[in-house]
């Protein structure tokens, strides 16, 4: 492909070559790749059920293993509220207050979690906050019928001249409405990590954000920090990072042309939260908890949260022990039969990697397969919540694996393939404990284990025109696709995420309140 000269100063300024920009554009010819799903994870085939006393026994682990072992907990947090208060922007544009009635709207909407907002709108943590701002910009707000009135509180959520909330990066968004105070989702991870992660009471966490939001973040922590840390007696050390601009990927026409902007400009978008596999591999840590933005939960629930991670951690720390010990092993040489025998029984019934090439088993292959990330993944029975799934996954090798797979990478124009899918008990909630570094104590380099062929084309637009924009394999899925995995189930009472405003009137975002 021929690029002009300031087509090229354009790629190298975002950190790419045109070697890599034609890979891409490669890709898109391609187009993408389905996976070969040979069966659903279900409890004892592939996901762990844990029994109470079990349970305990890692948690107690847990504990008394951490101290060994440095920790911090990784929060993708670069996402915008946007989505958040998508169904409240389209009220504020379409609803007419002085000439219908709000039910009436709001039934011809059909929109279940608006009726739910309006319902329960004084519950709303920032409710006393944006009718404050309502009655100050509109003087005559009590004359107002109540259509009028709602509508008004709409927009002052939203504009800039009230809340301004979706323009809000999602975790600085208000989440939860405590006696004393307002908590936001990036309070409550920092409340979250002080009760697992804290060694010598000092806990580390780690938010990826987008730099325009990072000041935002930085101005919450240092209103917040003196509270919060006498209320946890944790020393809470924040970082930041940002994707970087040379994981962006090119978008291109219809033709698998390079799409240009309206100034003749290459068009690049960022490549999607598999991206984050850079910023993760960049850290130093050892173990690492990951969880997203805007799963968190009130101080009531956060005990039975803080039990489960305590227990995927346990979990990680047990196989790491025996991984670590087989590599030690192998290292060491001379292996009896019965060793490697009890080696590949562990590859198999614990990690459910198996080879059907029909290629021999040795020591190197061994070796080579234990040798890798590992990773411990929280799974939620499916109760119709979005978010891929636990599968068992042939590669063109003929090799299978456990992997979080998404809708949109099965092929369901393959009746069996559809069938398999259907059979899914469990849901990916993003509950992931990992473990970075190997028996030595060196990093791995993560890019080796990704599995690019799970890149994803999706169809999007830019200035009116369609384009077609690639996303990097997911950071749960084709980012860790080559890692040792373990499923473990955890309830669904732990997997709060919040999609849309009125998922904060749900039970579980609601605080307990004295009097």
């Amino acid at each position: 492909m021929k690029f002009s000269e300031k087509d090229i100063l354009q790629i190298e300024d975002k950190g790419l070559t045109t070697k890599e920009v034609e890979e891409q554009i490669a890709i898109f010819k391609r187009g993408n790749l389905k996976v070969n799903i040979t069966e659903a994870a279900t409890i004892g085939k592939g996901i762990s059920g844990i029994e109470d006393r079990h349970q305990r026994e890692l948690i107690q682990y847990y504990d008394s293993e951490k101290a060994n072992h440095s920790l911090l907990k990784f929060v993708p947090a670069s996402g915008a509220a946007t989505r958040m208060f998508k169904a409240l922007h389209t009220l504020a544009d379409e609803y007419d207050a002085d000439n219908e009635d709000l039910r009436d709207y709001l039934d011809r909407a059909g929109d279940s979690s608006l009726q739910l907002f309006f319902s329960k709108i004084e519950e709303l943590p920032f409710y006393e906050h944006a009718l404050e701002k309502t009655k100050k910009n509109h003087s005559n707000y009590e004359e107002l019928n109540s259509h009028q009135q709602h509508k008004l509180l709409v927009e002052t959520i939203l504009s800039s001249k009230g809340l301004y909330l979706s323009d809000l990066p999602k975790g600085l968004v208000p989440f939860h409405q405590y006696d004393s105070h307002t908590a936001t989702a990036f309070e409550e991870h920092l409340v979250e990590a002080a009760r697992y992660i804290a060694i010598d009471d000092k806990a580390k966490v780690h938010f990826t954000v987008a730099p325009e939001d990072k000041q935002k973040f930085q101005q919450e922590w240092k209103e917040i920090q003196p509270r919060l840390e006498k209320e946890t007696g944790v020393t809470l050390e924040i970082e930041y990072s940002y994707q970087d601009p040379k994981t962006d990927t090119i978008a291109v026409d219809d033709h698998f042309e390079p799409f240009r902007t309206e100034k003749g400009d290459l068009f690049f978008r960022p490549g999607g939260h598999g991206a984050l596999i850079e910023n993760l591999n960049q850290l130093h840590e050892e173990i690492v908890f990951v969880k997203n933005i805007d799963n968190v939960v009130t101080e009531k629930s956060l005990q039975l949260v803080v039990d489960y991670k305590k227990m995927l951690g346990g979990k990680l720390f047990q196989v790491q022990k025996q991984i670590f010990q087989y590599l030690e092993e192998l290292d060491a040489g001379n292996l009896s039969e019965e060793k490697l025998n009890e080696m590949k029984h562990f590859l198999s019934e614990e990690l459910f990697v198996k080879n059907e090439s029909g290629a021999p088993i040795t020591e190197s292959y061994i070796q080579e397969k234990l040798h890798r990330p590992l990773r411990v993944c929280g799974m939620v029975k499916n109760e119709g919540e979005p978010g891929g799934g636990p599968f068992l996954v042939k590669d063109k090798n003929g090799e299978i694996s456990l992997q979080i797979i998404e809708g949109a990478q099965i092929d369901d124009s393959n009746p069996e393939q559809a069938k398999t899918a259907k059979e899914a008990t469990h849901f990916n909630p993003v509950d992931i404990v990992c473990c970075l570094r190997d028996h030595q104590g060196k990093g791995f380099d993560l890019h080796e284990y990704v599995d690019e062929d799970m890149s994803f084309i999706a169809d999007k637009t830019k200035d009116g025109k369609p384009l077609k924009a690639l996303e990097r394999p997911g950071l749960w899925n084709g980012g860790m696709a080559k890692w040792n995995t373990i499923f473990v189930e955890v309830p669904v009472e732990t997997f709060n995420p919040v999609k849309t405003v009125s998922d904060l009137l749900k039970d579980s975002h609601q605080p307990e309140r004295n009097g």
